[in-house]
């Protein structure tokens, strides 16, 4: 029995323990008040801002997150390697931490899973990244089709949401066409602030071109000001730790039909303590 439609809640890159924090205030009045069906979360600067370890994973599904995806950060914490080193049928929790499936082949993890809610309903979670002003990886665009085929495949899922993580605005714009009414929701992440340009595209996909870090806000971009401000001021490298001050939550909650796929609500949510 499918139900009319499925609530999808994403929430944006959480940013260290002020981040853990943040979202395990609100997530479960959230989660609750809209009665979420699939909730995801890109977890990739959990690890005090830069990477993700295997107990911080668990923490984020004991959270209820069904799938947690990442981007340029995965592999900052050398402990995710063997916890993402899982079969690819396999539903574990390992599984469900997706790092880009742009990445070359043969890195470790999975950049799509394919899973079923309680009712039911077929879905799909697929993470890319970008390739302006971001490190080597291959073409998203190709790519998304590829994994497009593979869903077909392999569920026939039509609820599929993808976390773009990249850097150009231009390149989350072009690849929110690209495949709108082809998947339910473009979702970008990276940059850590998030944007007022939530809509439903013309043939019903949700797109905006960030969610928001959910994490410090006064800092820059998640790490303390000062550290940022030495090395603009002077050139010199230096360690760059986590803010504290002022975390919000950030996250993007998307309403869709549950039988196409096709979404009619998107909304961006920002809260604070």
């Amino acid at each position: 029995m499918y139900t009319l439609g499925v609530n999808i809640l994403f929430v944006g890159d959480v940013f260290g323990s002020p981040g853990r924090h943040i979202v395990r205030e609100h997530l479960p009045h959230v989660v609750a008040s809209n009665a979420v069906d699939l909730l995801v979360i890109n977890g990739e600067n959990a690890a005090g801002g830069f990477g993700i370890t295997p107990s911080l994973a668990e923490e984020l599904f004991d959270l209820g997150a069904h799938v947690v995806t990442t981007g340029n950060h995965i592999w900052d914490k050398k402990e995710i390697f063997e916890y993402m080193t899982v079969p690819a049928e396999s539903h574990g929790r390992g599984r469900r931490v997706l790092r880009p499936a742009n990445y070359a082949h043969g890195t470790p993890g999975f950049g799509v899973y394919e899973g079923t809610l309680e009712d039911g309903t077929a879905y799909a979670v697929m993470n890319l990244q970008g390739r302006v002003f971001m490190s080597s990886c291959d073409d998203p665009f190709r790519k998304a089709d590829e994994l497009l085929g593979m869903v077909e495949r392999n569920s026939g899922a039509k609820v599929i949401l993808l976390d773009f993580h990249a850097e150009a605005t231009s390149e989350k714009v072009a690849l929110g066409w690209y495949l709108d009414g082809r998947v339910t929701a473009v979702l970008g992440t990276h940059t850590h602030v998030p944007t007022a340009d939530e809509r439903v595209l013309p043939n019903g996909t949700a797109y905006q071109t960030d969610v928001g870090m959910s994490g410090p806000y006064d800092s820059v971009i998640g790490v303390e000001t000062e550290l940022v401000l030495k090395r603009f001021l002077t050139g010199m490298p230096g360690k760059f730790e986590a803010a504290k001050g002022n975390p919000k939550m950030c996250a993007t909650l998307i309403s869709c039909d549950a039988r196409s796929g096709r979404a009619y609500g998107v909304q961006r949510l920002m809260l604070g303590e």
